[in-house]
């Protein structure tokens, strides 16, 4: 895994923050929301792109982006699950919880 870059987005800043990021990264390298290549982009730029840094090529000529997405409340990762970048992550890369992890502090 020489020269790959794998991201970890933890919690609801992580998980936005981390949407954010892979906006620009797709934008950087000329892909579009589901991982293809910009139709729109000339076949030279695209031979000088540096997916794999990033990005895992599927059998399809699909580019996933190699991260992980974790917070205990749903509602940011199912925000991912459901937004512009629905078919670009794997589900396996999205993790949450089953409810709300606010209000669960200990107090002594």
């Amino acid at each position: 895994m020489r020269g790959e870059i794998c991201h970890l987005h933890l919690g609801q800043a992580g998980t936005q923050l981390g949407n954010a990021a892979w906006e620009l990264y797709l934008l950087e390298h000329s892909l579009i929301p589901d991982g293809s290549i910009d139709p729109d982009v000339s076949q030279e730029i695209c031979q000088r792109g540096s997916y794999e840094t990033f990005f895992t090529e599927t059998g399809n000529g699909k580019y996933v982006p190699r991260s992980i997405f974790v917070d205990l409340d749903p509602s940011t990762i199912d925000e991912i699950r459901t937004g512009t970048y629905r078919h670009l992550f794997h589900p396996e890369q999205l993790i949450s919880g089953k409810e709300d992890a606010a209000n669960n502090c200990m107090t002594p």
